[in-house]
């Protein structure tokens, strides 16, 4: 018969071994998809000290460029599923890639974990404060007066904007002139210098123009208009029905991640995006932080399963075949 010592002795070692131990044990990372400075990027190294706070590890957020964030999304999805190699994730590597890469190396749907949504950046439509217009009815009857004379520059072919104005052309019947560029601060500088009449863009980028009265902003990609520019219309309200486009940014973990890893992360996600002073960091991104429901595991899986839907649409109607 074991004595009274060893069998306290094994259950210490059982209350000590990993599978009962309290997660996280180490330092998390989470993967950016693309160079510093942009927008996944700011928002994760936003998030990144509350992270800390709330689950008691370092957080390293880790840039990893490449084939439109396809690398940096497939080295997650690749990961061991223990929840310490988070994304961060966007429209690129999770619902436009899926759509215009024929070979992509992963599965968005079936590969990672969605732990929830972060923030929303809502598209807007600028034009050069030469033109003689000054909102989305305008805009539309100009384009169908002079079908594709009217420019209209986007971050690039199968872009997430060149999506967006597929789907818009598709909802008003205007007959734009689709300008691609590689990426959209390529297309800032042509618009700036008057080579382009118009950019569909990020607002977030958008807004320094706008204030400096270097472009005029006509129509917000939103669901209602925001505290950063109140006196725009969003593209709902000047005629396009439900028309709500935007960039967003979302933290998923590695496919069959532990719950004890999920739950933590969910909390920890879902209490930094309700607090306020990360809304209105947000906000002066031209953002706004993800609602409760979107900042929840199901919301965003629901969300991403949305996205990818409109966004194959939205490439049957630019003519984007896979490549």
């Amino acid at each position: 018969m074991p004595s009274r010592r060893h069998l306290l002795a094994l259950a210490g070692a059982s209350l000590a071994s990993p599978a009962l131990a309290a997660w996280p044990e180490r330092p998390i990372r989470v993967v950016v998809p693309y160079a510093a400075g942009g927008n996944v990027d700011t928002v994760a190294r936003l998030m990144q000290p509350r992270l800390v706070e709330r689950l008691g590890q370092p957080v390293v957020v880790e840039n990893r460029t490449g084939a439109g964030g396809s690398i940096g999304a497939e080295l997650v999805a690749r990961a061991r599923a223990d929840g310490y190699s988070l994304l961060a994730g966007s429209n690129g590597p999770l619902t436009v890639n899926p759509v215009v890469q024929a070979r992509l190396p992963y599965d968005p749907m079936r590969d990672f974990a969605p732990i929830g949504m972060a923030m929303q950046v809502p598209l807007a439509l600028m034009v050069q404060t030469s033109l003689r217009i000054a909102g989305i009815a305008e805009l539309v009857a100009a384009a169908r007066a002079r079908p594709n004379e009217i420019g209209i520059g986007t971050a690039g072919v199968a872009s997430s904007t060149h999506m967006a104005l597929a789907l818009f052309g598709a909802a008003t019947g205007a007959a734009l002139l689709h300008v691609p560029y590689r990426g959209g601060g390529a297309a800032l500088p042509d618009f700036l210098a008057g080579n382009v009449p118009a950019v569909f863009i990020e607002l977030s980028t958008a807004l320094p123009v706008h204030a400096d009265g270097k472009g005029r902003i006509i129509g917000i990609a939103a669901a209602h208009r925001l505290p950063a520019l109140p006196d725009i219309p969003t593209m709902i309200e000047q005629g396009v029905a439900d028309f709500v486009a935007a960039s967003y940014v979302g933290l998923l973990a590695t496919a069959g991640a532990p719950e004890d890893a999920m739950r933590p992360l969910a909390q920890a996600l879902a209490a930094e995006v309700a607090n306020p002073e990360f809304a209105r960091r947000i906000g002066e991104m031209g953002g706004e932080a993800a609602t409760p429901e979107l900042a929840s595991p199901r919301g965003f899986a629901d969300f991403l399963r949305a996205e990818l839907t409109r966004t194959r649409r939205a490439a049957e109607i630019a003519g984007i075949r896979p490549e």
